[in-house]
């Protein structure tokens, strides 16, 4: 990754530029972003990364070519793509432009520990688990109550359609240990 290169969140969130890439082929945009980040379609490791956009590029750059996710069928893409043609995209990336907002809202709880029961769940192959390592390593102390962690091998970022059965059976489990 070169220094010029920009994350995918800054990409977002400046309006209109995302979906200049997206809304002209929502289909192939959706498919090609499951696939970067899916365990059995992502780049191989030495490929470019597709968190990253290079000057003047598109995300859709370093998306897998003619990917799709095993998890990912015909029949959810067209639901998918059909409601994000519908809508538009500007919906969905407005998060990633209120982001800077977060900040400001919980400044007040800055180094405060999260006591509430909580789950942690998270694909192996994901840069969300790899890339934020130490965070997830800090748990005991700033997730006191943490009661079940949970890192899924060969599994990336979208755990839930990735291991459907997994993590239903994760969060049941948490749930009935949920102290009465």
């Amino acid at each position: 990754m070169g220094g010029s290169e920009e994350f995918y969140v800054s990409y977002f969130q400046q309006a209109g530029r995302a979906e200049a890439e997206i809304e002209p082929d929502v289909r192939g945009w959706l498919t090609g972003f499951y696939a970067a980040m899916s365990a059995d379609t992502m780049p191989a490791p030495d490929a470019p990364d597709p968190h990253f956009v290079h000057p003047g590029g598109t995300l859709r750059d370093r998306f897998p070519a003619g990917s799709r996710p095993g998890w990912l069928s015909e029949r959810d893409l067209d639901v998918y793509a059909g409601e994000f043609e519908r809508t538009g995209m500007t919906g969905a990336l407005n998060r990633y432009r209120n982001m800077d907002r977060d900040w400001k809202d919980l400044a007040s709880f800055d180094g405060a520990p999260i006591t509430q029961p909580s789950l942690f769940a998270g694909g192996g192959l994901d840069a969300s688990t790899t890339w934020m390592s130490e965070a997830i390593k800090a748990y005991p102390t700033t997730l006191p109550g943490l009661l079940s962690s949970h890192i899924l091998d060969d599994c990336g970022h979208w755990i839930q359609q990735e291991r459907p059965a997994e993590i239903n059976r994760l969060l049941t489990d948490w749930l009935a240990a949920l102290p009465v």
